[in-house]
């Protein structure tokens, strides 16, 4: 996970959370989530290349529309990420002490 930009985290976060993750979905998601339109040329080609680093699967759902699956290793970069965040974050919440 550590060789992947934010936006491609996003979009794997994005895909893994969603019951049936095509590319107009995960861009409406985005798209709120950033406050702004995604382009297509950003999301797609990104989309390749999670697929090609062998964290996501792409398959078709018809003709005109892919969707994309989180592999089991693009599971466990999810599970190795949130626990290495969590190493950070645990006291974030804790009050404190003055």
């Amino acid at each position: 996970m550590h060789d992947l930009t934010g936006f491609q985290r996003d979009i794997l976060y994005v895909i893994a959370g969603l019951e049936e993750p095509h590319g107009l979905a995960v861009k409406a998601e985005l798209d709120d989530y950033y406050e702004q339109e995604i382009n297509h040329g950003r999301l797609y080609p990104n989309l390749d290349d999670l697929v090609g680093k062998g964290l996501l699967e792409k398959g078709e759902l018809d003709k005109r529309t892919n969707v994309y699956t989180v592999t089991q290793r693009g599971v466990r970069e999810i599970e190795a990420r949130r626990e290495w965040e969590s190493q950070y974050l645990e006291d974030v919440n804790a009050p404190t002490t003055s």
